[in-house]
């Protein structure tokens, strides 16, 4: 166990930042690297699902030690009191996913209290990719898919069941489609499309990359891509595009230009304008 202790202060390069991301289910993310920092023993009134970055955490739950490293993702119940603190003189860089009380069934606390650590290389990939789509603003849609399909896999794995598969389902998948294309600009929340077809939003979201070949929100962002590309062609300047085809703003737009079309909105404009 590491010498650190609350009252060393601050550590060389510590920081916090945490985000409240309005995604359902998911109350706050954070992101933090701490040295000398060690967390007295305390509870969450969330789910709190933790990935370590860099270095190692050693922390007590249920009267056990534990320790949490790149290996693994933790999972800490809510009201199960617990501490933390660096397990290296290096200290750890972590990320932090918090879910809402009820985001899975209170059964599922006794067992993540006995055994915190899932290492399936697969639900680290989903739990890093869900908290940094919702570390980022105007990225809302793409997170809510990815928190419904991280919880279902925490529901199952509590319930002693393999990780859901994704299952053919054709007719919902067209039927969602048929919902984004309808709402390409003002959007839709998934719950509000899963409550519409009759499904759950994680079985919704499997069904459409299974049939589609990508997930919703890529399948949204596209459409908004190209419907940005076109007013542009069409002479729109690109904080007005972004706007009009539904971006959270032009910096949004951006991000989403340059990895789609391989250039930015601005140089895109510039050059339909030069050839105009």
């Amino acid at each position: 166990m590491a010498a650190n202790s609350a009252a060393a202060g601050p550590g060389p390069g510590e920081f916090v930042r945490s985000r409240r991301p309005g995604v359902p289910g998911v109350a706050e993310v954070l992101r933090a690297r701490f040295t000398r920092h060690a967390y007295p023993m305390h509870t969450h009134d969330t789910w709190t699902v933790l990935l370590v970055d860099e270095g190692a955490v050693d922390y007590g739950l249920e009267r056990h030690r534990h320790a949490g490293d790149r290996s693994a993702v933790t999972v800490l119940p809510p009201h199960v009191a617990h501490d933390g603190r660096a397990a290296t003189p290096e200290g750890f860089r972590k990320r932090v996913v918090y879910l809402e009380p009820d985001a899975l069934p209170a059964a599922a606390a006794g067992f993540f209290a006995g055994a915190p650590a899932l290492g399936d290389p697969r639900a680290w990939t989903a739990v890093s990719a869900l908290h940094e789509a919702a570390s980022r603003p105007g990225e809302e849609f793409e997170a809510a898919g990815r928190a419904a399909l991280v919880v279902d896999a925490l529901r199952s794995r509590a319930a002693g069941g393999p990780e859901p598969a994704r299952h053919e389902d054709s007719p919902l998948a067209r039927r969602l489609r048929e919902l984004l294309d309808e709402h390409v600009v003002d959007g839709i929340a998934l719950a509000d499309a899963a409550a519409l077809l009759g499904a759950s939003t994680a079985h919704l979201v499997r069904a459409f990359g299974h049939h589609h070949g990508l997930p919703p929100h890529a399948y949204l962002t596209a459409r908004r891509v190209d419907l940005a590309r076109r007013l542009l062609l069409a002479g729109t300047r690109p904080a007005e595009a972004a706007a009009r085809a539904g971006f959270h703003d032009q910096s949004h737009l951006t991000r989403h230009f340059r990895r789609v079309l391989g250039t930015t909105p601005a140089r895109f404009a510039g050059v339909v304008r030069a050839g105009a």
